[in-house]
């Protein structure tokens, strides 16, 4: 998907990662854009197990306005890195990045 910029928006960063949904809908494997305006998550496959069984190719995106941002919390564990994203009605938007390090894509949704 090639993203669109707004006037004076810049692009902090792009990771391939899990997306969590917050109501556990699943796990999505695709690509966050981070810029100092929003968050763009483009996914690509349903990484559950029934995703991953089924070979199962997704189409669709998320975008979160940085000024819906409540907060950014990291969870690291040996296997999992997390960034878990909270907006402002409470909703928490979970992003893994497994082993690899997290902190520059948190660095990248905390800047404005």
């Amino acid at each position: 998907m090639a993203l669109d910029l707004n006037a004076g928006e810049q692009v902090l960063g792009n990771w391939t990662l899990f997306y969590i949904p917050p109501a556990g809908g699943g796990k999505y494997n695709g690509k966050l854009t981070v810029t100092n305006q929003r968050l763009v998550y483009d996914a690509k496959f349903d990484a559950s197990v029934l995703g991953v069984l089924g070979n199962v190719a997704v189409k669709g995106g998320l975008q979160i306005d940085k000024h819906d941002i409540a907060g950014t919390d990291v969870e690291k564990k040996l296997l999992s890195k997390k960034a878990i994203v909270t907006l402002a009605d409470g909703s928490k938007h979970t992003f893994d990045y497994g082993a690899l390090n997290i902190d520059k894509c948190v660095a990248a949704i905390e800047a404005r």
